[in-house]
């Protein structure tokens, strides 16, 4: 078998509306762990993509006056051109209409039907339009009604095919007890083990087509269409070659399972990929489970960012407006993975200000003017014996580069970037207390001058590197006019013997204090 390739995954975005400021950060939450492993030698395989089956963008599509096809490849279309823009580095799209998928699927539910896990039964019961489930009286709240979350409940009764999620249920909650690290962080672990023990019950998998045309057809009954959660979840295995034929141009299965990183919000951990996913996969012939990493809700004012909540944020103002890098930043900064956030527009003008532009943009600039200045823009080699202020701005480096991997290599990202802030913060007050244009003033001091010119060159290289991942088109700006373009090493002393760096310009240009009301 060849090399285990890191195999990070998100969940799909629904076709039935554009993408807003949540689906952005899921996004590059999951290109900046993918960025971070290829930095450090590893191979990756990023996969996302789109939904596009289901009643509601059936329904949409109506409101549109457009099929089905036409709506989802418009919505398809606006979410492709807004992760361009905000620079997501995937590897493999994913669009459940994708012939090789819908086969797949198939496949996947004709085996489940022969072996017996799929039966055919009536039921009555409250459905809700909106999450396109049945609901049952564990889902009312405490006035014994269905909230406003489910939207437009309606009363059916129809005949529908189930898949026998009971009986997997045991199998479930033995896997989540001896594999806790299947979900992270490890508190949503232990709300989705509370979640099995209270499951019950059976799952329809199917709709029928007199309700539901726009949907993957089940192979053995073609009156029924199958319910878009089971045709969604499959595809983070159908596309990374499950299932695939020998023709079909996929990943091999084999080197990429399974996903080492499944990145998802809180809200579709239970029921959809905490205990549906995995239990079809088991029941379909893969033992061995993919890893959630489990992201908290950008809210304003409290709430969930969200179409239905109708307090939408438009991530593609917020990158016109602010540069994608800046929105890319701040949706790392202000935020501890797993938790929820308070979105505030001032807080990331704030942000680009005091971090890109005060602090890491002016460390660049000053250090690149200085060596022109005093230097002719090349840099020759320093003393042989460091002085202390020096190895201690070293050992700054070394320390923030460790830290920085401890905390990508937990997804922590908010805390990768204080490290990396700790190193620029040394580093600019290294800058004060040297006082190179005193140095440049005093013949006798020009070792001395190479000397710290040099550091804060080393300093503000690692530093622009380590920061790649979260700001990779600044961070290639700062880097070539640093005189390491593509340069991405994290270790302290790489600069040549004679060093030549380029033309200083602002890459974080300070933002205009917003006028008072």
């Amino acid at each position: 078998m060849s090399e285990k390739t890191f195999f990070i995954t998100t969940a799909i975005d629904y076709t039935n509306a554009p993408p807003h400021i949540g689906h952005a950060y899921e996004k590059v939450l999951a290109d900046v762990i993918a960025r971070w492993h290829r930095e450090r030698g590893r191979r990756v395989f990023f996969l996302t993509g789109v939904d596009q089956h289901g009643q509601k963008v059936q329904q949409s599509a109506e409101k549109a006056g457009l099929t089905p096809t036409e709506f989802a490849g418009r919505m398809t279309a606006a979410f492709k051109s807004l992760w361009a823009k905000l620079g997501i580095s995937y590897d493999g799209w994913a669009e459940t209409t994708d012939p090789r998928h819908v086969r797949a699927v198939q496949d996947v539910l004709q085996q489940l039907h022969d072996q017996g896990d799929l039966y055919r039964a009536r039921h009555s019961g409250y459905y809700s339009v909106r999450q396109e489930q049945f609901l049952t009286d564990k889902e009312r709240n405490e006035a014994g009604e269905f909230g406003p979350e489910w939207g437009e409940v309606v009363l059916l009764e129809e005949e529908n095919w189930y898949f026998r999620l009971s009986k997997y249920r045991p199998w479930l909650a033995e896997y989540l007890a001896s594999h806790p690290e299947f979900v992270t962080p490890s508190f949503r672990g232990v709300e989705l083990a509370n979640a099995v023990a209270k499951e019950a019950g059976d799952l329809c998998i199917s709709r029928p087509k007199s309700r539901l045309e726009w949907g993957i057809e089940l192979p053995f009954d073609r009156d029924y269409v199958t319910y878009v959660w089971f045709d969604a979840l499959m595809n983070y295995a159908t596309f990374a070659g499950y299932r695939a034929e020998a023709n079909a141009e996929l990943p091999d299965f084999d080197t990429l399972w399974p996903c080492d990183a499944h990145v998802i919000g809180k809200d579709i951990l239970v029921p959809a990929h905490g205990i549906y996913w995995p239990v079809m996969l088991k029941a379909s012939g893969v033992d061995v489970m993919p890893r959630l990493l489990v992201h908290g809700w950008w809210n304003l004012g409290g709430a969930k960012v969200s179409k239905s909540a109708g307090n939408v944020v438009d991530p593609n103002a917020l990158a016109d407006r602010y540069g994608a890098d800046a929105l890319r930043y701040y949706l790392m900064r202000d935020i501890v993975t797993g938790r929820d956030a308070d979105f505030n527009e001032e807080r990331l003008r704030i942000r680009y200000n005091s971090d890109l532009a005060n602090n890491l943009g002016n460390l660049v600039n000053r250090t690149v003017s200085m060596i022109r200045r005093y230097r002719d823009g090349t840099l020759s080699v320093s003393a042989a014996e460091k002085s202390s202020d020096v190895t201690a701005l070293e050992s700054v480096g070394a320390d923030a580069v460790r830290r920085f991997d401890e905390a990508m290599e937990g997804s922590q990202i908010h805390a990768a970037l204080e490290a990396a802030w700790d190193l620029t913060s040394a580093a600019n007050a290294f800058v004060e207390v040297a006082a190179p244009w005193k140095l440049a003033k005093d013949p006798t001091q020009a070792a001395r001058l190479d000397e710290v010119l040099r550091a804060l060159l080393e300093a503000s290289r690692l530093a622009s590197a380590l920061l790649h991942p979260i700001l990779p088109t600044a961070s290639e700006r700062l880097l070539e006019q640093l005189g390491f373009a593509g340069n991405l090493s994290a270790s302290w002393g790489v600069a040549d013997a004679d060093h030549a760096v380029g033309e200083p310009s602002p890459v974080f240009p300070k933002l205009e204090e917003q006028p008072s009301a």
